[in-house]
């Protein structure tokens, strides 16, 4: 069995590194030597389900531990600098933050920190060929946004800094629902940079990869959303994730409270959200509105932080929001069948507003494990050209 080396860059909760580790051929798999993420609940929820090395911290000081600020700190960070560079690696990965050029976000791209982030991974990579050899392929993960974002000026720097690394660059804009049985709405561009001329001239992954779209009609759009939405959670059990008219009385105003408001709209989520299997949205809390593709709407890192558009369902008692862990699944990630999600961290309980952020940030399992495993075919075939 062939293994080709994996590091990953801004790995969050894990999303990309899980679609390499499932991605597998007859002959060939990936082994994953590192990760690096800087939050620390998601850090937690990584340990809780990778054994490699987790280098938890800031990337630009794991790159350069001379710049940070204290003696113990730079110790600490000359240990991730060893780490990160101690042996070569065939594939780079990473969804770098995406806030920046997000139509969810303020779209500040490079003029927000989190834009200048990427700069990092050119970093990595020629500190990585100066040591040994820049990485044979390059797998990137961003919003759909990112190719238009600043009339298109953020993507051709981006890719001219990819292309001055030595690598062709291709890219293509996937949605979740359209290639896997997740049911989600998630447009993301993967951008995938190859250095190796014997892959640049194999490589047809993208091409007719269309043909591959399921075109689910509803009746199996329904299988798919009961395997990830709890229709057995009641108020009893689940009252926190529950809309009632004692926490929201907006949300449930009679036709004589809305006749005294001053709202434009009515809302009633008993009356509104009226249909079961499917995925509704109050909308800057001002009117009600179900996704007409019949998935769940694009998940945000809002969802935990008080954010507008939360999805909402209707379940047997009443109308509630979806649970973290229905939002990790929306993601693929398979929750109770060998992914777990932390319940304590330093001794505290773990919130739901930081899962929900980090199902937001995450990417689409199943996506990624289809990319990795036409990456894998790729490099045999490439291989055994040579």
């Amino acid at each position: 069995m062939v293994e080709y080396k994996v590091g990953s860059l801004f790995a969050g909760v894990g999303g990309i590194c899980l679609g390499f580790k499932n991605a597998k051929t007859k002959n060939s798999r990936y082994k994953l030597l590192w990760a690096n993420e800087i939050d620390e609940y998601a850090c937690e929820t990584y340990r809780t389900n990778f054994s490699h090395q987790l280098l938890e911290g800031d990337i630009k000081l794991v790159l350069h531990p001379e710049q940070a600020t204290e003696k113990t700190e730079q110790k600490y960070y000359q240990k991730l600098h060893d780490k990160i560079l101690s042996e070569p690696i065939d594939i780079l990965n990473g969804g770098f933050p995406c806030q920046a050029f997000s139509i969810a976000g303020e779209r500040k791209g490079f003029e927000d920190d989190r834009g200048n982030l990427f700069l990092n991974i050119i970093d990595l990579i020629e500190q990585l060929g100066e040591k040994f050899h820049k990485p044979r392929i390059l797998f990137l993960e961003n919003v759909k946004n990112l190719q238009a974002h600043d009339d298109k000026k953020t993507y051709t720097h981006i890719k001219q800094k990819l292309e001055n690394c030595g690598y062709k660059v291709y890219e293509k804009v996937l949605n979740t629902m359209d290639y896997t049985d997740v049911p989600q709405n998630r447009e993301r561009i993967y951008i995938i940079g190859l250095l190796n001329e014997n892959d640049i001239k194999n490589f047809e992954i993208f091409k007719d990869i269309e043909n591959r779209i399921k075109n689910k009609d509803k009746a199996s759009r329904i299988k798919d959303i009961k395997k990830v939405i709890d229709y057995n959670l009641t108020k009893e059990n689940a009252t926190k994730y529950y809309y009632t008219k004692e926490k929201y009385p907006n949300y449930f105003m009679s036709d004589e409270e809305f006749e005294k408001s001053n709202k434009k709209e009515k809302i009633n989520l008993n009356t509104q959200i009226d249909e079961m299997y499917e995925f509704y949205q109050c909308r800057r809390g001002m009117y009600i509105r179900k996704n007409q593709s019949g998935v769940c709407p694009t998940l945000t890192a809002n969802m935990g932080t008080g954010g507008h558009n939360v999805p909402l369902i209707k379940v047997n008692d009443g109308i509630r929001k979806l649970t973290p862990k229905e939002t990790f699944k929306l993601q693929g990630f398979p929750v109770d069948n060998g992914y777990k999600l932390p319940t304590v961290i330093k001794g505290r309980v773990y919130p739901d507003s930081q899962l929900y952020k980090q199902a937001g940030n995450a990417v689409s399992v199943p996506v990624i494990q289809m990319l990795a495993t036409d990456l894998l075919e790729l490099l045999e075939k490439s291989d055994m050209s040579e």
